[in-house]
């Protein structure tokens, strides 16, 4: 018997770009967060790493720590990760007051009058209060961008469960040293030095700075520490004395490039000093 040919299939026709782009185009708005379809971005010959204190801002920052929490209404340190999306990591009902001031104080303050992007810690109080503040300025929800890591409180280990006034045993360390970090413990609660948080809060400028270019950026910070390291970065600060840029719950501060030191000089070690006039370093 003799072997059967094979069959050898005709050749499909070439693909249509066309059409290839187009069902490429409609899978990437499928796929694509929407706050992310609005992103400015900057050129890569504007892009680099961002250092504090910088040279120079391309957008516009408010600082805003979240209302009180019920954690905090209850007296009690809490700064673990993985109770922040409990509902005790939500805002208390003196926190939702404290948060529609700041809301209002943001809009008296113009900060959405053109449009504005919001960056919340996915800590439950933060988006929380990010969704009243949107609410109040009339900002769409797309334009509220959850940070997931970089934002989170402050990790104070064995002081996690300690009454609040505890914080106070913790700035006194700081102020010997930016390296020292709070006793550790075993419930899986970060320890975390100012220099830490110096770290995370330096990368998430770097990427705001990069993502937009003459924008305004509203932070909300689940806790002070994060806001008061990072105003003392971009002041150019002795980070050790960031306890005295302490924000109080519900707390707005406006931050631009006229805050920018251009002439920078390192603090003295046991100074703590301000180029700039006051309000900027309150």
């Amino acid at each position: 018997m003799l072997p059967m040919a094979a069959v050898i299939p005709p050749p499909l026709p070439p693909p249509n770009s066309t059409n290839l782009r187009r069902r490429n185009l409609f899978i990437s708005a499928l796929i694509t967060p929407p706050f992310l379809l609005h992103l400015h971005l900057v050129p890569n010959s504007q892009a680099s790493l961002f250092r504090m204190p910088p040279t120079r801002l391309t957008n516009k920052y408010f600082l805003v720590r979240s209302g009180e929490s019920k954690y905090e209404n209850s007296g009690v340190l809490n700064t673990n990760p993985v109770t922040k999306t409990s509902l005790d990591s939500g805002l208390s009902e003196l926190g939702r007051i404290q948060t529609v001031k700041s809301a209002l104080e943001l809009r008296k303050m113009g900060a959405c009058d053109g449009s504005c992007w919001i960056w919340p810690s996915i800590t439950q109080r933060s988006y929380q209060a990010a969704e009243i503040i949107a609410e109040v300025n009339g900002v769409n929800r797309s334009r509220i961008v959850p940070e997931y890591s970089f934002l989170d409180s402050r990790g104070l280990g064995a002081y996690e469960g300690n009454n609040l006034d505890s914080i106070r045993e913790v700035y006194a360390m700081d102020n010997i040293s930016a390296n020292t970090k709070p006793p550790k413990t075993n419930d899986g609660t970060p320890n975390e030095s100012v220099a830490d948080v110096f770290v995370r809060i330096t990368q998430l400028m770097s990427i705001v700075e990069t993502q937009y270019s003459q924008d305004t950026v509203i932070i909300i910070s689940p806790d002070s520490d994060n806001l008061s390291i990072l105003q003392a970065g971009l002041l150019g600060l002795d980070l050790r004395r960031h306890g005295d840029l302490i924000f109080a719950p519900g707390e707005v501060r406006f931050f631009d490039e006229k805050n920018v030191i251009t002439d920078y000089k390192q603090p003295e070690s046991s100074m703590f000093k301000c180029v700039n006039p006051l309000p900027s370093c309150m």
